[in-house]
């Protein structure tokens, strides 16, 4: 199973645990594409509607896509209230655009996902002349020191590994300037940080883990063993703890001709 549908999983689990975006991130991006109400957007991996629910909110008129049903399922009941939101259950690969042409397109902690071959050749032909490509995610940069340390020796002793987490491909290190510069299909990359803090308790903290692709991609043994293992060092700490986060965005416009 390749990891981006795993996710599909575990989409109560992702919907209850995964944060929502910093709302001046959202500013952001309907400031920088210049929307209006009833313009159209077009998301690209929408999970379980985290991000599509604050575009909604702007009076957008939003086309969700997700591979996964029961992302789409959750998603439905998440955005029950929005009638501006269409959800269909599709890859970006595979959708078909129909000349559908989008003012924006988002894609919040999915991008990375989409075949290298397809994802910008088809976002620009489907955008409009000058239209926007914002691709977006949460990196937690912050644990307290002694947690991390024993998340180090539990993730090594069950694993075999300890890395970054997969979020970090969001930091400037990460290849998505690169990646937008490469294709050669949209303008200067706009680069922005958005700083927060979430307190996460030893229940919610094993929820989030359970939602992250690395962790998915276990056999149930050791997955089992490793957020066991997990929980007590949680509990050894006094069972809460603060995690301190960044949200990365990266936006451009679409230029030049598209054949």
């Amino acid at each position: 199973m390749e990891q981006r549908f795993t996710f599909n999983q575990v989409a109560s689990v992702y919907s209850a645990s995964r944060p929502d975006y910093p709302e001046a991130l959202i500013d952001d991006i309907v400031s920088y594409a210049k929307l209006k109400p009833d313009d159209t957007v077009l998301e690209v991996g929408c999970g379980t509607g985290q991000a599509t629910k604050s575009f909604a909110t702007r009076d957008l008129q939003i086309l969700a896509l997700d591979p996964g049903p029961e992302m789409v399922r959750t998603a439905r009941q998440t955005l029950a209230n929005f009638t501006n939101v269409e959800l269909v259950e599709a890859t970006f690969e595979a959708w078909s655009a129909s000349k559908a042409v989008f003012q924006l397109i988002i894609a919040a902690q999915s991008w990375h996902w989409v075949s290298p071959e397809v994802r910008f050749p088809k976002a620009a032909e489907v955008l409009s002349p000058n239209g926007s490509l914002a691709v977006f995610g949460h990196v937690p940069v912050g644990l307290p020191t002694s947690l991390l340390e024993q998340f180090k020796g539990i993730f090594l002793h069950h694993t075999g590994a300890w890395g970054t987490p997969p979020e970090a491909g969001y930091l400037p290190s990460g290849p998505f300037k690169g990646w937008f510069d490469e294709s050669k299909l949209f303008g200067p990359v706009e680069h922005r940080c958005y700083s927060w803090m979430r307190q996460h308790t030893t229940s919610s903290y094993i929820s989030f883990l359970c939602t992250r692709s690395d962790v998915r991609m276990l056999s149930p043994a050791i997955r089992e063993e490793l957020l066991e293992d997990i929980a007590k060092a949680i509990d050894g700490q006094g069972g809460e703890f603060d995690v301190d986060y960044e949200t990365h965005l990266y936006i451009a416009r679409r230029v030049g001709h598209i054949s």
